[in-house]
């Protein structure tokens, strides 16, 4: 076990056979512990599987590697959260997880007699199916109207009550974590801005944290509580658009139509911080390449506490109609023991009364908390997460006009880069988990000789919580997926990678 600002030698992570390591991990799990990332890694003699595991009550993490092999007993029945994991285990190295109870395709189809793979198209792979009379399916997707990314939704129908939901995403995927390895160190950090569009600085971050560690580097708390403005700034411009959304899928078209307007002022702040409105270019290894002076500090504060005044007066608008509340109370219920068991990350887990946010449970910084708070409801309805997200409007907007009172008052006291080596130490593994809007983002490095990457592991929140929408819609009318779908408002891509 190690802390998780630290980083480990690889030679340093227990070697067990797989069925050993099987065993150890629903072990952990069932004591409190989560998956963090499960993966394979090629081997001279074979795949071997790498385990992360976390705490976070004692804020550890825990590593372990199984021997190459080819099959092993499956962790899903008695670890759902595992389910995934394995299925892209099975896709990506070919190891079997025997017992898996549903061992379809994450991204990929394999094709028979070759190491190449297909995309799947939505009849090119198996789906659940119920059968009876009057039962019905429904397909929808991947191709959906309006700009959307593809993703293909099936379900089986008694009436309008929806038995069963199966999501085939994949239509995304762009080997990303292949192009980690093999990019130019210089276009891997914009790589990482574009894995999900709408998350660049989440996953920048968590980039830019899995190389400090490595290197045993910590930035200055000036570049710190640059990287926090900026997370936070990346919260309030998504949670508006969301909040917005949900009030247009409900009928209520004032707050859908303020909040549009209002999502761009939140966008053009983080523009005026760097350039670009999604945060691209603002983070690099070691800090930050921007500095807010004494003069935009308090000009951008002035900026957030406007748009904050909007987005507060648009949303309570929508939060005070009786038909709006009726439409989101108790719609897309997550219970707390699925949403557990599934590992359900971020607004999604804390609306079902899981108790877990990065920013707390896992600081980045020795920085104050401040305004930030771990904010949780226990319905697990469409309203709870709906209350969460405005709720973290509060809390995110008072902490970036904080931080920005701070960095104007504090202008030239501290630089914000940290300079960083020419390599990386060879034979080193580092986690990074940051608290992205959607939730908990999680990256893996592993170094190899000269220090460059033998590995690297990006779990996007989405690949947790896809699973979650699914379990939403069971015994909702169909009518109810547009709400219940945005009010996760989850990652194609960020899941597909």
């Amino acid at each position: 076990m190690f802390h998780y600002q630290e980083s480990i030698a690889w030679a340093d992570i227990p070697v067990l056979p797989m069925e050993e390591l099987c065993r150890s991990v629903a072990g952990r799990c069932r004591k409190g512990w989560r998956i963090l990332a499960f993966f394979g890694l090629p081997g001279r003699e074979g795949t071997e599987l790498v385990c992360i595991l976390a705490d976070a009550s004692t804020r550890l993490l825990d590593a372990v590697r199984a021997l190459p092999g080819k099959r092993y007993d499956a962790l899903t029945p008695s670890c759902p959260q595992a389910h995934l994991f394995e299925r892209e285990i099975f896709e990506a190295w070919g190891v079997q997880p025997l017992g898996h109870p549903w061992l379809k395709p994450v991204r990929y189809r394999p094709q028979e007699g070759s190491s190449r793979a297909l995309r799947p198209g939505p009849a090119e792979t198996s789906y659940y199916r119920v059968d009876g009379p009057e039962v019905h399916e429904v397909a929808v997707g991947p191709v959906h109207a309006g700009v959307i990314e593809p993703g293909h939704f099936r379900f089986q129908c008694y009436g309008e009550n929806v038995m069963h939901l199966e999501i085939q995403l994949g239509f995304q995927h762009r080997d990303v974590e292949h192009l980690i390895l093999h990019s130019p160190e210089k276009l891997v950090l914009p790589l990482m801005e574009n894995i999900a569009g709408d998350t660049a600085i989440g996953h920048a971050t968590a980039y830019c944290t899995v190389l400090e560690r490595l290197a045993s580097v910590k930035p200055t708390k000036r570049a710190q509580r640059i990287r926090r403005l900026a997370l936070e700034l990346e919260r309030l411009a998504n949670h508006t658009r969301d909040l917005g959304a949900i009030g247009g899928d409900t009928g209520f078209l004032p707050t859908s139509a303020w909040n549009g307007r209002i999502t761009g002022d939140f966008l053009n702040i983080t523009s005026e911080l760097c350039g670009s409105r999604f945060g691209r270019n603002l983070l690099c290894p070691g800090g930050v390449k921007w500095d807010v002076d004494s003069v935009l500090g308090e000009a951008l504060a002035k900026r957030v506490r406007a748009a904050y005044r909007d987005a507060r007066g648009s949303v309570d608008v929508m939060l005070e109609s009786s038909g709006v509340l009726a439409r989101l109370t108790g719609t897309g219920t997550v219970s707390f023991e699925d949403a557990r068991a599934l590992g359900l990350v971020g607004l999604a887990a804390r609306a079902s009364g899981v108790d877990m946010d990065a920013r707390m449970d896992w600081p980045l910084s020795g920085l104050e908390q401040g305004a930030l708070k771990k904010r949780m409801r226990t319905t697990g309805d469409v309203l709870a997460r709906t209350l969460i997200r405005s709720n973290e409007l509060d809390d995110s907007a008072a902490s970036a006009e904080a931080d920005l009172h701070v960095l104007a008052a504090t202008s030239g006291e501290e630089g914000c880069r940290t300079p960083m080596p020419s390599l990386l130490p060879e034979g080193r593994l580092a986690v990074a988990q940051v608290e992205g809007w959607r939730g908990e983002i999680c990256h893996v490095g592993i170094t190899g000789e000269n220090g460059r990457f033998l590995a690297y592991k990006v779990v996007d929140p989405s690949f947790h919580n896809w699973t979650g929408l699914a379990m939403a819609l069971r015994d909702e009318q169909i009518s109810d997926f547009p709400l219940c779908n945005k009010s996760f408002n989850l990652s194609y891509c960020g899941h597909d990678l």
